[in-house]
């Protein structure tokens, strides 16, 4: 069983393609299931396209979910198309969002947090001239988000859970062990799953989201894990998912999962 949860495309502003060209290439990749998760809008402003080239506007989310809906009629029995949205997470406007979202009929949503004190994970500026201390703040500050988005109940997935890493590496070697562990165990007790994400690879950072120690750890809390290749074009559809399967299994995974109408379905790795 090949899956792939976490793909965008062209209504975002900043992916190629559009929905049918992520599906073709992901029967062309052998897999038996795609799933659809393009940002969200932001829900959070009175704007119906407060965010251009980063998410959707509120008035293109009906029309989302009306093409893949359609586009999963019509793939039926080639593909498994599964209706899903990365969504922010904002503490503040976290029940704005979660009354936006219920209104469709999501086979899962993912939480990301891609927003920190205010500020992106990925402004490879942020960590100009901080102290160690004010570093570790930081990175604590993003794993209680991350913690928050665990615990809301909104999600199923949470996405790329190390991605501030994405363009400073050295933000793995922030100590905040202790952080990362209450989140995960808070994420453990949520029932939602992790993703790995093989974007990091697209990054200075390369290779994968969460790192492998922090899968280690994800492994002894009983953290439930899934796979996605946030591709941003149609090419990077299931980008080393076996080698992210064999990673896996060598650390001790004995499954992974997906969703449909929010259930949870266990795959053996």
């Amino acid at each position: 069983m090949k899956f792939d949860l976490h793909t965008h495309h062209s209504r975002c502003g900043h992916a190629e393609g559009d929905i049918e060209d992520y599906i073709v290439a992901a029967i062309d990749a052998g897999l038996d299931v795609i799933g659809i998760s393009d940002h969200s809008p932001y829900f959070g402003s009175d704007e119906d396209h407060a965010q251009p080239g980063i998410a959707m506007a509120c008035t293109s989310l009906p029309d989302y979910v009306r093409e893949v809906l359609s586009l999963k009629a019509k793939y039926e029995g080639r593909i498994e198309v599964l209706l899903g949205m990365e969504s922010d997470f904002f503490p503040e406007h976290a029940e704005t969002y979660r009354k936006a979202l219920e209104l469709y009929p999501f086979d899962y949503l993912i939480g990301s947090v891609h927003l920190s004190g205010g500020v992106s994970i990925f402004n490879r500026n942020r960590w100009k001239g901080l102290s160690d201390a004010v570093q570790v703040e930081q990175k604590k500050e993003y794993y209680e988000l991350i913690r928050q988005s665990a615990v809301c109940g909104m999600f199923q997935i949470l996405g790329h859970i190390d991605a501030m890493k994405g363009y400073y590496p050295a933000f793995s070697d922030i100590p905040a062990a202790e952080s990362i562990d209450l989140t995960l165990q808070a994420i453990a007790g949520s029932g939602t799953a992790i993703e790995i994400n093989t974007s990091g690879k697209t990054k200075t950072v390369g290779g994968w989201y969460p790192s492998e120690a922090i899968l280690e750890r994800a492994l002894h809390y009983g953290v439930k894990v899934t796979f996605g290749s946030d591709a941003h074009k149609p090419s990077r559809v299931g980008d080393d998912l076996e080698e992210v399967r064999s990673k896996l299994k060598e650390i001790g995974f004995k499954e992974w999962v997906y969703y449909r109408k929010k259930q949870q379905v266990s795959v053996p790795l």
